[in-house]
């Protein structure tokens, strides 16, 4: 579990800094005469004088709600590809959003291999991968890694519990991928149907969070548990290792941590907006806003990793959540409630009492009935993906405070 991937991982700091600051020039150009929204964006910008966190500080940052706005304006990318359909965009999803992401034929496309090597993941294993394969590109994005390490991969896909405890008891897999609460569903109802997987002994987990006292259920199963932080449209940003201090930034990635809400860093060690910056040829995100909130740590971490680590997820920037692996935003809630004259205010509420993502959406509704309920639970799943408990309020019981999903879970 010490081994690294590659030399690049315990490179010095100063010589890792002066790769990425010397590579930012020729993404900046490649955007500017390849994807016309950056072209717009960074027009008055001389790609030859980005050569520093400073430099790269002044360039506007590219949030979520604003690709979703461009996507719509210029379909199907926003201008923000190099490449849309034929032989450089092998793939493409619809994230929630919908926001749609590209996929090239290249190995790693996603770079969740380094990732998913520090959670144990090596050559001949069998990965059971049980990210969807269905509209959004999370199950493409580890079974790419897991490829490129030399595994094979079963691409389960979600749901179905019974048929994948069936087929992971005559598989037998190696290793796991997918939300942490899953598996643990998975382990649950395997002791119950005498289905078990004893040769499963590693496991990457995002999507949500991954609690220490869940992490230690799944070691107390013989099952060593590693965090991978990583987006739809950026693919990895950092990955826990064995030293269990922090998340080590990915190699091919440059991180800010800015204010909320503007596009200044903040000083080290200071709670802000997490922003990225890839170098991906097809999908070149310049300043990426994530809507997540963390901080730098300190030092670098035991494990002999010398990039930078990240707190992990502190919370989120903006009023969205991220529900069993899937974002939900605000403007999703209103495309529901346009659906139903009836309600007049509604909120998303999520949290967590008894360990797994608890989702209501609380509406107000002039006439409540039965079937509005049902109804309302088609309409949001039909937006989100996601299965919520509908409860009909009173009109005048929500605040008038204008939150649209509240997040009220713990992770402690």
């Amino acid at each position: 579990m010490n081994h690294h991937y590659d030399a690049l991982e315990s490179r010095p700091p100063a010589l890792r800094e002066a790769a990425l600051m010397a590579r930012l020039p020729r993404l900046v150009a490649l955007a500017q005469t390849r994807a016309p929204a950056f072209a717009r964006m960074l027009r008055e910008v001389d790609a030859a004088g980005i050569t520093s966190r400073a430099a790269l500080a002044q360039l506007p940052v590219l949030r979520k709600s604003m690709l979703l706005a461009l996507q719509k304006q210029q379909p199907p990318f926003g201008g923000c590809a190099t490449a849309e359909w034929g032989p450089e965009c092998a793939r493409v999803f619809a994230s929630p959003g919908p926001i749609h992401e590209p996929e090239a034929p290249r190995r790693d496309y996603w770079r969740t291999a380094r990732a998913l090597h520090a959670a144990g993941f090596r050559a001949g294993m069998l990965v059971h991968n049980t990210f969807s394969y269905h509209f959004t590109p999370a199950g493409s994005m580890l079974e790419s890694g897991a490829h490129a390490l030399g595994c094979t991969v079963f691409p389960a896909g979600t749901g179905q519990t019974e048929l994948q405890l069936q087929t992971m008891a005559a598989l037998q897999p190696h290793a796991y991928v997918g939300t942490p609460s899953f598996l643990r569903i998975l382990l649950e109802r395997g002791d119950q149907l005498g289905l078990a997987s004893p040769r499963l002994k590693h496991a990457a987990v995002s999507g949500e969070a991954f609690p220490p006292a869940l992490r230690d259920l799944l070691a107390n199963c013989g099952i060593e548990g590693f965090q991978i932080y990583a987006t739809a449209d950026l693919g990895t940003i950092a990955y826990e290792t064995a030293a269990r201090d922090g998340l080590v930034v990915e190699e091919d990635a440059v991180v800010e941590i800015v204010r909320p809400g503007t596009g200044d860093p903040v000083a080290d060690g200071d709670i802000g907006e997490v922003v990225v910056t890839v170098f991906n040829p097809t999908y070149p995100l310049i300043r990426y806003g994530t809507g997540d909130l963390s901080r730098v740590l300190p030092g670098t971490s035991p494990c002999g990793r010398t990039n930078m680590r990240l707190a992990g997820w502190l919370g989120r920037a903006d009023q969205s959540a991220k529900i069993r692996g899937m974002f939900v935003h605000p403007v999703q809630i209103n495309e529901v409630l346009r659906r139903f004259s009836e309600v007049r205010r509604a909120r998303l509420v999520v949290d967590n009492p008894e360990g797994p993502d608890r989702v209501r959406l609380q509406c107000e509704a002039t006439e409540a009935s039965a079937a509005l309920a049902d109804a309302l639970a088609v309409g949001f799943r039909d937006v989100t993906k996601l299965r919520a408990e509908i409860q009909l309020l009173d009109p005048g019981t929500l605040p008038d405070d204008g939150k649209l999903i509240d997040d009220q879970r713990r992770f402690d």
